[in-house]
């Protein structure tokens, strides 16, 4: 899959990384279907973690996540 990758401050490229899987039972997989910037990433992109305005949808959850379903 292609992935934002955040490789320090000013360095932020697009890469095909291996496809993301739920690693512990309480993880969920959201496939991303819309994103912004934030008003506060130009700030982040000098050295931060940035990049959380996502919406998506549910693609698979762990063995212990009861709240959040696939297709949420």
């Amino acid at each position: 899959m292609k992935a934002l990758v955040y490789d320090g401050a000013r360095k932020v490229r697009v890469k095909n990384v291996p496809d993301a899987k739920i690693e512990q039972p309480t993880d969920v997989l959201v496939k991303i279907t819309t994103t912004n910037i934030c008003g506060s990433d130009p700030h982040m992109y000098k050295g931060r973690v940035f990049g959380y305005e996502n919406l998506g949808r549910v693609i698979e959850t762990g063995k212990a996540v009861r709240q959040i379903k696939v297709s949420d």
